[in-house]
């Protein structure tokens, strides 16, 4: 089984929210809201999607309403990569 830490997590998902929002990495901190980054919800939306494929998980519907900083998405997501 392979253990994934939260500091992988956090690298993997700021680099793809970097990505697809066209800013540096250093903009982006654990308390930042994607809208506070730029990102409107056609972004957030292409976001969850390139997270799902490149981490290998699913994101639930109803949880990715709720998911309000950069930090709720890293909690979530390696919660998910754990199981």
């Amino acid at each position: 089984m392979t253990v994934f830490n939260r500091e992988d997590t956090y690298a993997k998902i700021a680099a793809i929210i970097a990505d697809k929002l066209q800013i540096q990495q250093a903009q982006i901190s654990p308390q930042s809201t994607l809208q506070d980054l730029g990102a409107d919800s056609l972004d957030v939306l292409e976001i969850i999607m390139r997270i799902e494929e490149q981490l290998g998980v699913t994101v639930d519907d109803e949880a990715a309403e709720k998911l309000h900083t950069v930090d709720d998405v890293v909690t979530y997501v390696h919660g998910l990569r754990k199981k």
